[in-house]
């Protein structure tokens, strides 16, 4: 089943890409520009910004300009979603990962109908992840099936796609938290929550992403 998820997850060629996206602009461009119009912001945005939480199973789409507080275009439920609250540590762990992350490409010609792929195993995973086999090719997508990615549904991941895929500003910030942190609770990945709270609160009093760098054991910290 992962290898079928996979492979369909990956672009079968350049036509099938350019035919899907210009059939999904063709359909939608009406719709995300009303979108991002409705929140007081022009077409294209200039910078995107993506916040999931598992625990609440929601996606969030900020955009705005360069340095200046950003504004919340709209959220969707997760579709679907597989794992439980923790980290993404190997390959096979059906977890959806918990880390600071970026869009590094965009798959129009998914059988998941489009799909944004997550920067996992990012430098902090690459330390603290199974080193032979952490895993790899997570993405957020349509449909409503999902092994160790974020699925939304066909119309909510034309939405996002084409205002991410659009935005002037690279690379677009992608955070996964296992739950809004105004506080966290006790669990055996407390440790790692606890390093990823600066982040959530620090984009909750200035609506920026937070900037953060990586130590040598792996931890996350906030500047």
């Amino acid at each position: 089943m992962k290898l079928i998820l996979v492979l369909f997850l990956m672009a079968p060629s350049a036509f099938a890409q350019n035919a899907r996206v210009k059939e999904v602009r063709a359909r939608r461009s009406a719709d995300v520009k009303a979108l991002v119009e409705a929140a007081g912001l022009k077409y294209p945005v200039e910078e995107v910004y993506l916040r999931a939480f598992k625990q609440e199973r929601t996606l969030e789409l900020w955009a705005g300009s360069a340095k200046q507080p950003m504004v919340l275009l709209k959220s969707w439920p997760f579709c679907a979603a597989s794992g439980e609250l923790g980290p993404k540590r190997r390959e096979g762990d059906l977890q959806v990962p918990e880390g600071l992350y970026e869009v590094p490409e965009f798959n129009p010609a998914s059988n998941f109908h489009l799909s944004m792929k997550v920067s996992y195993p990012n430098a902090s995973d690459r330390v603290r992840s199974d080193r032979a086999a952490p895993g790899g090719l997570i993405y957020l997508h349509g449909n409503c099936a999902s092994i160790g990615c974020i699925a939304i549904g066909d119309e909510p991941i034309e939405e996002v796609y084409l205002i991410a895929a659009d935005a002037r500003k690279r690379p677009i910030r992608f955070d996964i938290f296992p739950m809004k942190l105004d506080q966290v609770p006790e669990s055996p990945h407390a440790g790692l929550w606890r390093e990823l709270a600066p982040a959530y609160t620090r984009f909750e009093a200035t609506r920026r992403p937070a900037r953060f760098t990586v130590t040598k054991t792996g931890a996350y910290a906030v500047k």
